[in-house]
């Protein structure tokens, strides 16, 4: 075997090398960013499972407190505008608005006793209740693939490929603003 031979062996194993090494690692990539889709699909589905909840809970405080419609239309709207988030950005912004606007009602319902007591009000509660610990399993899981996602196009080379293939960073799915002050109460 001649020398030319020889080399040109060796470079189409080196060339083969880099193409797998480069393939392995877009499909590295490309499977974490499917997880954060799948993580963001999961705090989705939970935020929506909230939001067809939250128009019984307003009927059922409606019968008792009519007169509180600021406060129920303060929930509504940031309902609707969780219901029609379209980026993390925004649901973000819609999760903080709604988890405000349903402090102001259960507020509301503080001043009710028979509200209270009342078995439906009590089951949505409950339903609620239930729905906002998946709602904070499914962000736990959304960022915790956005962490690995985006620790993989931060690093060298995957940070190189990425930006060749138009990988980019994944937004996290935020901590309320407030979440570590005590929230407001505001009676209408």
């Amino acid at each position: 075997m001649s020398i030319t031979a020889i080399v040109l062996i060796v470079l189409a194993v080196v060339v083969i090398g880099i193409t797998f090494f480069f393939i392995s690692v877009y499909n590295e990539l490309s499977k974490e960013r499917i997880l954060t889709h799948e993580g963001q699909s999961g705090v989705g589905a939970s935020l929506q499972q909230r939001n067809d909840l939250i128009p019984n809970l307003v009927e059922t405080v409606k019968g008792y407190a009519g007169h509180e419609n600021k406060t129920l239309v303060d929930v509504i709207k940031w309902r609707n505008q969780s219901a029609g988030a379209t980026t993390m950005e925004d649901q973000n912004a819609a999760s903080t608005g709604l988890k405000q606007s349903l402090i102001n009602l259960l507020s509301v319902a503080e001043n009710y006793p028979e509200l209270k007591a009342n078995t439906q009000f009590q089951e949505l509660m409950n339903q609620l209740g239930t729905i906002e610990e998946k709602i904070n399993d499914s962000r736990r899981y959304y960022n915790g693939t956005v962490r690995e996602y985006n620790q993989s196009l931060a690093v060298f080379p995957k940070n190189i490929i990425g930006g060749m293939f138009g990988f980019q960073p994944a937004v996290f799915f935020a901590e309320d603003a407030g979440a570590k002050v005590a929230p407001q109460v505001k009676f209408n």
